[in-house]
């Protein structure tokens, strides 16, 4: 089977028999691999000392008094920080059980880049194929929604989703990293750089390019972009809380009935929240709303008992800017389930 999302840390992890990822050493030196906590040129001995030191054990216990000696407050701060969430990692024995766990406190206090980074794993752990054969490719450039922000177009009718963080890229350097951006300050023009939009033609491009964030996913309502991101809310639903739902794409909410929605996101949070108590929502801000899915239990007995056989709706919108920042956590928080033993 292909390989993919390297960077997501999951070849470190162990599955248990219930198919979540049991926290392992290795997977801490992955943490401690990244940006924020590997040193740079201007890193102090101590800093350097202690991440060595953390590298060979990765549970080796930091007092409070070598945390204090580094030299730089950032980097005291990005090991504090590290530290906790080491625990929180430990504590949990899983990712699965850490990522429900910290964001069922109601109070975060784990920074975002670490939730997203496993969200990350999770995500990549969800996407293996059955019997060895190579996931779905919609479904892989779906789940990147999942941890990534991004940049969405409406033009034409169209819904097309680009990897916020790469058009940010490509607007700086036309696409070719550090030489762009010099070729941009001597007034060089650079050749414009497209991104394509996932097809099956070009799908197996994917596992060639070595940035893979830069297809757009087509998000339109029927199309296999839309499809697969329905696919994966169910997958993920079904991975942490095992109860199946399936997603339907609607065009709106048009049920005199309805008793109960989720927001993926502040956006659709709020404008959900303003149609289902009457208020007036302007034609602008409903265009936000690009996705609108009817979610039904397979099992009405997973549901509570008050809302038992009636649909939820699930709202996906992006904000003033067209950008999106899915939040996967709030579909497994705010879904009306039944009190278990």
């Amino acid at each position: 089977m292909q390989n993919f999302w390297q960077s997501s840390g999951y070849n470190t992890l162990a599955k248990n028999d219930h198919g979540w990822l049991r926290v392992t050493p290795d997977y801490l030196r992955f943490i401690l691999s990244r940006p924020e906590l590997a040193p740079i040129a201007e890193s102090g001995p101590r800093e350097r000392a202690l991440h060595q030191m953390l590298v060979d054990d990765p549970l080796h216990i930091v007092s409070a008094a070598a945390l204090a000696a580094m030299e730089d407050a950032d980097a005291r701060e990005n090991y504090f920080h590290f530290l906790n969430l080491r625990k929180a990692l430990l504590d949990a024995v899983t990712l699965e059980r850490f990522y429900l766990q910290t964001f069922r406190k109601g109070v975060i206090d784990i920074p975002p880049v670490f939730m997203e980074m496993a969200a990350h794993a999770i995500t990549r752990g969800l996407l293996d194929g059955a019997g060895g054969d190579d996931p779905d490719i919609y479904e892989i450039r779906a789940g990147e929604l999942f941890f990534r922000r991004q940049r969405i177009s409406t033009e034409g009718g169209q819904v097309l989703s680009a990897d916020a963080e790469t058009i940010q890229m490509f607007s700086e350097s036309g696409g070719f990293g550090s030489v762009g951006r010099l070729l941009q300050q001597q007034g060089t023009p650079l050749a414009s750089v497209s991104m394509d939009v996932l097809t099956h033609e070009n799908s197996q491009l994917y596992w060639l390019r070595e940035d893979r964030y830069t297809y757009l996913l087509d998000l339109t309502r029927g199309r296999a972009g839309e499809q697969a991101l329905a696919r994966l809310l169910g997958r993920w639903t079904k991975h942490f809380l095992g109860v199946e739902i399936a997603l339907e794409s609607l065009g709106k909410v048009d049920d005199e009935a309805w008793r109960w929605h989720v927001g993926m996101d502040v956006e659709s949070t709020a404008i959900l929240n303003d149609l289902y108590e009457g208020r007036e929502v302007e034609a602008e801000r409903q265009q936000r709303l690009i996705l609108l899915y009817r979610a039904t239990f397979a099992d009405a007995r997973d549901m509570r008992a008050d809302v038992a056989g009636k649909p939820v709706y699930l709202g996906i919108a992006i904000n003033a800017d067209n950008v999106l920042k899915l939040k996967p956590q709030n579909i497994l928080l705010n879904l009306p389930l039944a009190p278990r033993a």
